[in-house]
């Protein structure tokens, strides 16, 4: 799974949001089901900024969440620009290879599912 934010900093921003982001990254790492993640600045846009995860699934980056330290880093977080955020990786392709199809793990009724992790 991956979870993508994106930010809008100004320049005078720049060296607080930096060093926010990394410290929500610390944050997060330090969970159970994290891959790896980084901080990036768009190469053509100088105030967009992402924050990027990628987690083992959806259920743990969910209860990464609710991890202390993570909490500590929410007023980054909800910073973040409103749009969805978390994507399930459907094909994954080596250097030089062909793409590689993984099933969904989303539920048929995600009405349903969205009810079951709301509670």
């Amino acid at each position: 799974m991956l979870v993508l934010y994106r930010f809008a900093v100004t320049e005078s921003e720049t060296d607080d949001f930096s060093r926010d982001a990394e410290t929500a990254l610390t944050a997060l790492a330090a969970c159970d089901g994290y891959v790896r993640g980084g901080v990036g600045r768009a190469v053509d846009e100088d105030a967009t900024w992402l924050l990027w995860t990628e987690w083992t699934g959806v259920g743990v980056y969910r209860r990464a969440l609710g991890n202390y330290q993570v909490k500590m880093s929410t007023p980054l977080l909800s910073r973040a620009l409103p749009e969805a955020s978390g994507f399930e990786v459907l094909a994954e392709c080596a250097p030089g290879d062909t793409p590689v199809r993984s099933g969904s793990d989303r539920s048929d009724d995600a009405e349903a599912a969205r009810r079951e992790s709301a509670r």
